[in-house]
């Protein structure tokens, strides 16, 4: 019996209706792997999409391998476009900084307004010492911060290269030279000083181009000039009695390890007292007189361009400022009064600096 269906005559052929579906499946299969390569993945086998490896992979969690006659994508990580991330310590280059974070091996302990600032600018050109910029403040404000956040702030060094910092208000600080102890009892301590008279009013004019309002420099110095009774209370005074605060550093440190530079040398030769600050050190005298030059407008010495420096290198304009003008018999009475701090001074260290 026939019979028409839209005017085709009889079923469709079994045979002839599954090659239809074979190919028909087979064209899907090969279209979702060449999208799945050229849209997900670029050449290296990451995602192009998600960022991270999507279509050539190994063994899945459960063993079984997918695309096992596929190359492996790389391993997991930003995409080419991205810039690597950079790790803590790590340099432009995205490479680890070579050198550890160290404790400091020496420091510059003293005295504010005596030439601390030159002293830290002139070493930091040799090779072999990295020191911090800033002053951390550690033995005498930040203690209890801890040892390991004081280490964190340090520069990285080499086992070739000495890690130094500064910060001069340590040396008039009672509790420092036990605490340095405690860290190291073979640091090395660095004291510039200058003449007692001259650094108090230096740091008298420091306080009065921040404090304009401050009293006279003759009103705090005294308690009654009259009697020539010093006040020692202030600051800018007791920071020059040198013999009454090396006392305590010499309770725990000895001579040896304690040098000290020449402020007012540091000015008419710099070289040499930084020659004599690298013997100290223990380092090779590579700052020479050919680091430097003396800079007329500021009156000190500044350092020369150097290979990593287009221009001179001369220290702030907070260095070098004019001093405000004193009377000379307040600079006479203050001169005396220094007087036998001074000496025994010299006689304690062993050098005079001929501040009389």
């Amino acid at each position: 019996m026939a019979y028409r269906v839209r005017g085709r005559a009889g079923p469709p052929q079994p045979r002839r209706a599954r090659r239809l579906l074979f190919a028909f499946t087979l064209s899907l299969s090969c279209t979702y792997l060449c999208y799945s390569f050229l849209c997900c993945c670029d050449g290296l086998g990451r995602s192009r999409l998600l960022g991270a490896p999507r279509c050539l992979r190994g063994p899945d969690a459960s063993g079984q391998k997918l695309l096992p006659k596929s190359r492996p994508c790389d391993p997991p990580g930003p995409p080419p476009s991205a810039p690597a991330p950079r790790l803590a310590g790590s340099n432009h280059s995205g490479s680890p900084k070579p050198g550890t974070k160290r404790l400091p091996q020496a420091l510059i302990v003293g005295v504010k307004k005596g030439g601390t600032r030159a002293v830290l600018e002139f070493i930091r050109v040799h090779p072999d010492v990295r020191a911090l910029g800033t002053e951390p403040h550690f033995f005498d404000r930040n203690y209890g911060r801890g040892l390991d956040w004081y280490r964190s702030l340090m520069p990285r060094t080499l086992e070739t290269q000495i890690t130094l910092e500064k910060t001069p208000s340590y040396f008039v600080t009672q509790e420092a030279p036990r605490r340095i102890f405690n860290m190291s009892r073979d640091t090395k301590l660095i004291v510039v000083v200058r003449n007692p008279v001259t650094r108090a009013i230096s740091d008298y004019t420091q306080t009065l181009s921040k404090k304009p309002d401050i009293p006279t420099f003759e009103g705090l110095s005294f308690r009654n000039r009259t009697l020539g009774l010093v006040d020692v209370s202030w600051n800018a005074i007791r920071i020059g009695m040198y013999a009454l605060h090396l006392e305590s550093w010499l309770r725990y440190f000895p001579l040896a390890q304690i040098h000290f530079v020449s402020g007012e040398r540091l000015i008419t030769d710099p070289a040499g007292e930084m020659g004599r600050v690298q013997d100290f050190l223990g380092i090779k005298r590579f700052i020479t007189d050919k680091h430097f030059y003396f800079n007329k407008t500021k009156g000190f010495p500044c350092l020369k361009k150097t290979q990593s420096s287009l221009l001179p290198r001369c220290l702030g304009k907070s260095k070098g400022r004019t001093h405000v003008q004193i009377d000379p018999e307040v600079i006479d009475q203050l001169r005396e009064f220094y007087r036998p701090y001074n000496i025994k001074f010299y006689e304690t260290v062993g050098q005079d600096f001929r501040w009389e």
